[in-house]
């Protein structure tokens, strides 16, 4: 009677296919997570990116070196007033200095947890040339793809550097 059993249950194929879908479902739904999981991080990238072209417009034309507010303050709002879905205003970090010729671009440092060093807020004058650089630390939304796409400590750095020479916004009456 029992060998019986066996045979037929050995025999039947019905659930063949959901023993294949049970095996593929797994893989598939990681897959699928960590594809919508770099979108989402790539478009935060280039939001960042926008907000940055976007804020270093104020500096290129004089309106933060001319307007009355603390001119760091006009620009985090500037991005964070374009820069509203994705990114938390309260963790990006700003560098902004004068150099005196686009040869002296230099590239970024980072403190020992892979923070941007920033070495003030400096907008400059009229004709000066200006590095702006926005860095955002993006955190991955699931906890057991982040590890995959962006390491250990689930985030991942992005820097927006801007390098650009101002107006001549002081016009002289006629």
């Amino acid at each position: 009677m029992l060998r019986k059993f066996v045979t037929k249950w050995v025999k039947k194929k019905e659930g063949t296919t959901a023993i294949e879908f049970s095996l593929l479902a797994i893989p598939y739904v990681f897959l699928t997570v960590g594809i919508i999981e770099l979108s989402i991080m790539y478009a935060a990238a280039s939001l960042l990116e926008g907000a940055t072209g976007s804020a270093s417009r104020l500096i290129r034309t004089g309106q933060i070196q001319q307007g009355s507010g603390d001119p760091e303050t006009v620009f985090r709002d500037a991005i964070c007033a374009y820069a509203t879905v994705l990114i938390n205003c309260n963790e990006v970090q700003l560098e902004v200095q004068t150099m005196g010729s686009f040869g002296d671009f230099s590239g970024p440092s980072y403190d020992g947890d892979g923070n941007l060093n920033t070495s003030g807020f400096d907008a400059g004058g009229v004709s000066d040339r200006v590095l702006i650089r926005v860095a955002y630390r993006y955190t991955m939304m699931t906890p057991f793809i982040g590890p995959l796409l962006a390491g250990p400590d689930n985030s991942h750095l992005f820097v927006s550097t801007i390098v650009l020479q101002t107006e001549p916004y002081e016009f002289e009456g006629t």
